[in-house]
């Protein structure tokens, strides 16, 4: 027997859709920031919620203080080891699926406080999706991640967050493994 097709006649208010792109659309428009801001680039931070950069266009515009409510971390300025796990714990309430922005030199990666007691890139801690580099960075820099977290949140997202249960999330980098140099007795242990 021939397979037949069959016409539908949709109506023009109707959209038809995947349930997974749907989701996904429906998350990055809808972006909870939580600032975790310690320093200078806390102040760009600010002026990218003010009213001539205005977050609201991409649906971030609600700056929460509350873990569970956010889905998007954005770490703006140093980290010292004192506040790591204050870091790890707000990062662990925030419900799944979430994000992170590193914010500036010093979230990414130090910046010039090369010392023992600030963080030397908070990847190193908590998973990173998208990293802003400057120090401090612009408010265009920050909307221009915010706007490809959002391509990335699209095109990667599925309806039960699947791709956020992997191990692969949680491990380090392969950029960030340190490796000891050669006849030197490294400085950290695994």
């Amino acid at each position: 027997m021939a397979s037949e097709t069959m016409a539908i006649d949709v109506p023009e208010n109707v959209v038809v859709s995947r349930l997974d792109e749907l989701a996904s659309w429906c998350r990055k428009n809808s972006l909870w920031p939580m600032p975790f801001a310690t320093a200078c680039c806390g102040i760009e931070l600010m002026a990218t919620g003010a009213s001539k950069h205005d977050l609201a266009r991409f649906g971030a515009e609600v700056m929460r203080f509350a873990p569970r409510q956010c889905d998007l971390m954005i770490v703006a300025g140093r980290v010292v080891m004192k506040m790591l796990p204050v870091l790890q714990r707000i990062w662990q309430q925030m419900h799944e699926p979430k994000w992170c922005i590193s914010m500036g030199a010093c979230a990414s990666t130090g910046g010039v406080f090369d010392t023992y007691c600030v963080v030397q890139g908070i990847d190193r801690f908590i998973p990173v999706d998208m990293y802003v580099p400057g120090c401090p960075p612009r408010p265009e820099q920050l909307i221009q991640a915010i706007i490809d977290l959002q391509d990335k949140i699209q095109t990667e997202g599925t309806l039960r967050g699947a791709e956020f249960d992997t191990a692969a999330r949680q491990e380090k980098k392969r950029a960030l493994v340190e490796l000891p140099i050669v006849g030197q007795t490294p400085y950290y242990s695994n």
